[in-house]
């Protein structure tokens, strides 16, 4: 029998006959080759990978950035000072910084970009970072003030996320979903659907001898090995954020660099627990038994990661070990148990909404297979992007899977995911004991306590939430070996692309 690796070398030779047998003149501009389209650029609207990667760090800043360490650094804001009740932030904002629309970003900038992801209106799957947030106070152009309810630990986590834009989108929600206007290293130049979108060099940027490349190609291409060709024969500089199956085809092929680093974003079954039999908590549970987690890192992630609880193993002041967690341990009997002990009369039939990747795809199918050895009866729907998006927004789904973003900080996530009325609580989940925890874990400051919090908090999310946590994976940037520069980060940003050149 030829092994896996074999064949996934094999594969890949095959992939590069053809490639060209001198790689062209590099152009001054970057191509790279993704997966998919964004379903639109609004960085205060937008929820899915496709739009995040191309416009996170590139096109949008926040007042506070990540580093490729995922410490807190300056952004938009030089700097901060924060009062002793912990209630009053003070950001002094960078002078001179412009947007590419033209025009000095101020301090009135800021504050209508915080008030346009709180506003009702708007229907930000960030609102809910900012709701310790009582007033915002604009004493001069170059201050902001933040005046807090009570101390709101993930504050500076949260503004990394929460892109600064000019104040005259404040009540406009068209606009930017198709023409971004941030103040980052690159600007927007062009859109061709489902083809390419192209990024220009902003030439007026704040930060002295960056952007280092002319501009950004991101080429829309479906096909991995269209894309994997691409990359041999030199049409393309950089995959990023791939998968294991896809970084071992390209492992060891001339030319060719392979970057990866234990990402913080999760695959996950989401659950509408407004629906029966999801609504009783003891079905959910017994869903989590008819997973086997091993067999999903495997099939879907080719080895290549991990199972995963309600928070990354990267995270390691606060993650709970999945051994803790008994409904982590496969147990088909029982599951039905659990099924009988709720009154549930098998076969159940559930539709399961798919988002439109590799990775999660092949994941449906096989959580098709292990829900059915328990009675549950899953139908499979691929809908293309936009439409996973809308139906998600709109909790139209018995069950989802579908891979999310993570990040540093724990309140990030589980604050509008899970709380009562959260802005990303699709499930329509309530639960008064964790929404108290919710609260806590925000205003408690002591790094100890927070631990304890989360804790609990995962604990009481593990097994009977509305959620199935299935993975994490190790994720792969493959590039030309000419790319110099380039960072992978763990929550998928391609900010480092701002420091990228290309070489001969």
């Amino acid at each position: 029998m030829v092994s896996l690796r074999a064949f996934l070398i094999a594969s890949a030779a095959a992939l590069a006959i053809g490639a060209a047998a001198s790689v062209p003149a590099w152009a001054a501009s970057l191509e790279v080759a993704v997966d998919s389209s964004p379903s639109g650029l609004d960085p205060h609207i937008v929820t899915a990978f496709s739009s995040f990667q191309i416009i996170d760090g590139t096109v949008y800043e926040g007042l506070t950035a990540l580093d490729g360490d995922l410490n807190i650094v300056p952004g938009l804001a030089t700097g901060w000072t924060i009062s002793d009740d912990k209630k009053t932030y003070t950001f002094t904002l960078r002078d001179g910084v412009t947007f590419h629309s033209g025009g000095t970003m101020t301090s009135q900038d800021v504050a209508a970009s915080l008030a346009r992801v709180r506003a009702e209106a708007t229907g930000s799957p960030l609102a809910s970072r900012l709701t310790a947030v009582e007033a915002i106070e604009t004493p001069d152009p170059l201050t902001v003030v933040l005046k807090l309810s009570a101390p709101s630990a993930p504050l500076l986590s949260s503004l990394s996320t929460i892109a600064i834009v000019p104040a005259k989108y404040a009540e406009d929600l068209e606009t930017l979903q198709r023409t971004p206007d941030g103040t980052g290293p690159f600007r927007f130049a062009t859109w061709q659907p489902n083809v390419k979108i192209g990024l220009e060099a902003n030439a007026g940027y704040w930060q002295e001898g960056l952007p280092k490349l002319d501009g950004i190609n991101f080429n829309i291409v479906p096909e991995a090995a269209t894309r994997q060709v691409g990359l041999t024969s030199g049409q393309y500089h950089l995959l990023p954020n791939i998968d294991g199956v896809n970084a071992l085809q390209l492992q060891g092929q001339p030319g060719i660099e392979i970057a990866d680093t234990l990402e913080l974003a999760y695959s996950l079954v989401g659950l509408n627990v407004s629906r029966p039999p999801l609504d009783n908590p003891q079905v959910r549970e017994a869903l989590n038994y008819a997973i086997n987690r091993d067999d999903l890192v495997q099939a879907a992630l080719f080895g290549a990661g991990r199972p995963g609880g309600p928070l990354s193993p990267a995270l390691t002041n606060f993650a709970v070990p999945t051994s803790e967690f008994a409904c982590f341990t496969p147990d088909a009997d029982k599951a039905k148990s659990l099924l009988a002990d709720a009154g549930v009369t098998t076969p159940i039939d559930l539709g399961l909404l798919v988002l439109p990747r590799d990775s999660t795809k092949a994941m449906a199918q096989v959580l098709q297979q292990q829900f059915a050895a328990i009675g549950v009866n899953v139908t499979l729907n691929i809908p293309e992007i936009g439409q996973f998006v809308q139906d998600w927004r709109n909790s139209e789904f018995d069950l989802f899977v579908s891979l999310n973003s993570g990040t540093i900080e724990p309140d990030d996530y589980f604050y509008r995911t899970f709380k009562t009325g959260g802005s990303t609580n699709v499930f329509k989940y309530s639960n008064e004991e964790l929404d108290a925890l919710l609260e806590a874990g925000r205003t408690q400051t002591e790094v100890a306590e927070r631990q304890t919090i989360y804790r609990e908090a995962q604990e009481t999310l593990a097994c009977d939430g509305p959620v199935l946590f299935l993975t994490y994976g190790q994720i792969y940037t493959a590039m030309r070996a000419q790319v110099d520069g380039y960072q992978i980060y763990p929550n998928r940003s391609l900010a480092s692309l701002k420091a990228v050149s290309l070489g001969n």
